[in-house]
């Protein structure tokens, strides 16, 4: 899962930059980073989705 881009035409390197950051978050590649940057227990991670899945559920509710 390589992100390759290419000069265009002109476009400088801040440019290139910026649209190589939008593709990695765009492909999830930066919160996938934040999530594997330290240890979660497994019990942990079930508990945050169980928290995610309630939030959504009450926000139904309304």
């Amino acid at each position: 899962m390589a992100i390759r881009i290419k000069a265009r035409g002109g476009e400088s390197a801040d440019q290139m930059m910026k649209r190589f950051k939008k593709l990695c978050e765009k492909e999830g590649l930066t919160k996938d980073i934040k999530r594997k940057e330290y240890y979660e227990k497994p019990s942990e991670r079930r508990r945050r989705a169980q928290r995610k899945s309630d939030n959504r559920r009450a926000k139904g509710d309304f």
